[in-house]
C-alpha cells in the first residue's frame, strides 16, 4: 500500500472509504469501496460517513472523490450497514455541485429504497432547488438499475459484471469484478466462503474480501456465531478463495475482529495463504 499523494498518477486505484461494519468503530466507517479510474469514480456500498471519507481522499489528492464527482454507485446488498450512507451520497453531492443525475446500480429493492428516500427528502429537494439556493434540479434525481447476475453497466472506462454471492438469507446479494483499461478487480460484498469469487478473479490484480476472524468468533454468544458462519467469511477460509484466486493483492475489508489484534488475523490467512495481502484501512489506496 503507498500513500494517497504517491498514487494520484495512477490510472486505476482503489480506494477504501469505509472497512467498518455494524459495529461502530470510530477509526472504520461503514463499508465502502471506491474504483478510480481516468479521474471518475465508482463506488461499492454506501456505509455510514462515506462522504467524508470520500472527501477526505480528495483532500488528499484524489480529485474524483470530491463530492461533486460522486455521480455513479453500486450495491452488493440491501443491508443496513451498506446502504445507511446512500441519503448522504445522494443529497450532498447534490448540494455541493454534482450537476448530474446519481447512477445507482443494485439488487431488487434498490429502486423502492432510492424512491422513499427522495419521497423522505421532498421538502428538503423543494427548499433547495425552489428558493434561495436555486439546485439543480437534475442532481435531485436517482437513476436506478436493478441488476440480474452477468454484466451490469458499461462506459468508456470500465465494465462491470456481476455474481450471485450466498450472504444471511437475501434473495439478491452480489459480488463484482471491475474491467478497466489497466486493472481487474473483483469486490466480494458480504458472503460466505464461494469459489466462484476465485473464479471471477482469476489472476485479477486486485481481490477485496470482507473477512472475520474464526479466534474472535468464539467470543460471540452462540446465535452471533451461527449467523456470522452463515454469513461471512473466515480468515482461513478467505485464505482459501484467494489461494485458488491468485490475485496480485488480497486486500481484507469489512473486518469483524470482536477485540482480537490484526496479528491473529494474519496467522488466520497465512495459514492458507501465502500469497501477498493487505489488512485494509479506511483511506488506504491500492
Amino acid at each position: 500500500m503507498l500513500s494517497l499523494l504517491l498514487l494520484t498518477w495512477a490510472q486505476t486505484q482503489v480506494v477504501l472509504l469505509g472497512t467498518g461494519t455494524p459495529n461502530a468503530d470510530p477509526l472504520r466507517s461503514g463499508p465502502s469501496t471506491a474504483i478510480v479510474v481516468n479521474g471518475a469514480s465508482y463506488v461499492v456500498d454506501l456505509g455510514p460517513g462515506v462522504v467524508r471519507r470520500a472527501a477526505a481522499a480528495a483532500e488528499k489528492g484524489i480529485q474524483a472523490l470530491a463530492p461533486a464527482n460522486l455521480k455513479t454507485a453500486f450495491l452488493t446488498h440491501l443491508h443496513s450497514d451498506h446502504t445507511a450512507g446512500l441519503a448522504d451520497f445522494y443529497l450532498m453531492p447534490a448540494v455541493l455541485d454534482r450537476h448530474a443525475p446519481l447512477k445507482l446500480i443494485g439488487p431488487k429493492g434498490t429502486k423502492s429504497m432510492a424512491r422513499h428516500i427522495e419521497a423522505a427528502y421532498k421538502e428538503d429537494i423543494d427548499n433547495r432547488v425552489n428558493k434561495l439556493e436555486k439546485g439543480d434540479p437534475a442532481s435531485y434525481r436517482i437513476e436506478v438499475s436493478e441488476i440480474k447476475p452477468g454484466i451490469v453497466y458499461k462506459d468508456s472506462n470500465i465494465t462491470v459484471t456481476a455474481i450471485a454471492v450466498e450472504h444471511a438469507g437475501w434473495p439478491n446479494s452480489f459480488a463484482f469484478h471491475f474491467q478497466t483499461p489497466d486493472k481487474r478487480i473483483v469486490v466480494s460484498g458480504d458472503t460466505i466462503y464461494n469459489e466462484e469469487i476465485a473464479k471471477l478473479c482469476n489472476g485479477c490484480d486486485i481481490l477485496v474480501h470482507e473477512v472475520y476472524s474464526e479466534l474472535g468468533l468464539t467470543r460471540r454468544p452462540p446465535q452471533w456465531q451461527a449467523y456470522h458462519r452463515n454469513a461471512h467469511t473466515s480468515g482461513p477460509d478467505v485464505g482459501k478463495i484467494a489461494t485458488l484466486a491468485k490475485p496480485k493483492l488480497l486486500v481484507l475489508t469489512h473486518l469483524l475482529l470482536w477485540g482480537v489484534p490484526e496479528s491473529q488475523l494474519t496467522k488466520e490467512i497465512r495459514s492458507t495463504y501465502s500469497g501477498h495481502f493487505a489488512i485494509g484501512k479506511d483511506l488506504d489506496v491500492y
